[in-house]
């Protein structure tokens, strides 16, 4: 069993009858997915998912858990998903999967996030994973230039055949290289008020609980601050 495997087999062991559940993207929150379908088959655990995005939602739909969107639902209990980069103190840098703005929309209507992940997610500070920043086709090349003013290293995320990517909301992502990012709270504020800007892979002050795949098994890490 791989790392990820075994943080995304450890996650699903928070889901109990009856919740409301935010099934995350990624290839960690996969194998979240595929226990909490086989639960659903083999143990007749009762949810409702909501997915972050059409890849999870096709994924939960063949293995029979039943759906509702955001819309549907009064609120989430417990939102499980995956992260590009958790610092010390908690804060996370997603949108790795290009689902940044669905998961942030689902974690902010959650009771608990619970974030998977393996070992070299881990890090003192954000940043060497390249921000995503979900923007509108309409002026991206203009935020282009303003990034690159500002020292941001912008890319536009292009797909493998070097078309430029569509978000499920019908967006772009500029990646945004800062190599450590000294003020996420910032940062988040800055990005925030750009025109333009639909919403930013910088996660903050949302995670409870961080469950970690490592060689000696799944190692829970709680945030002090969610309590």
């Amino acid at each position: 069993m791989n790392l990820k495997q075994m943080a995304g087999i450890e996650a699903a062991t928070y889901v109990k009858n009856g919740m409301i559940v935010g099934l995350g993207t990624g290839s960690t929150a996969k194998y979240m997915v595929d226990e909490i379908g086989r639960r659903v088959k083999e143990e007749n655990l009762e949810i409702i998912g909501v997915t972050t995005s059409k890849a999870t939602e096709k994924q939960a739909l063949e293995l029979g858990i039943p759906l509702k969107s955001i819309d549907e639902v009064p609120y989430v209990d417990i939102t499980i998903d995956g992260a590009d980069e958790v610092s010390a103190d908690f804060h996370g840098i997603k949108g790795g999967g290009a689902a940044l703005l669905f998961e942030k929309i689902v974690a902010t209507y959650s009771k608990k996030n619970i974030w998977i992940v393996d070992e070299s997610k881990q890090v003192e500070k954000l940043g060497a994973f390249p921000l995503p920043v979900e923007v509108i086709p309409y002026g991206s090349q203009q935020l282009m230039h303003l990034f690159e003013a500002k020292g941001f290293q912008p890319t536009l995320r292009k797909t493998e055949d070097n078309t430029v990517l569509i978000t499920d909301g019908g967006h772009y992502i500029i990646d945004l290289q800062l190599d450590v990012i000294e003020d996420p709270m910032a940062l988040g504020a800055y990005l925030d008020q750009l025109v333009g800007v639909v919403e930013h892979g910088l996660f903050l002050q949302v995670v409870s609980t961080v469950i970690v795949g490592s060689e000696s098994g799944p190692e829970t890490v709680h945030n002090p601050a969610a309590d």
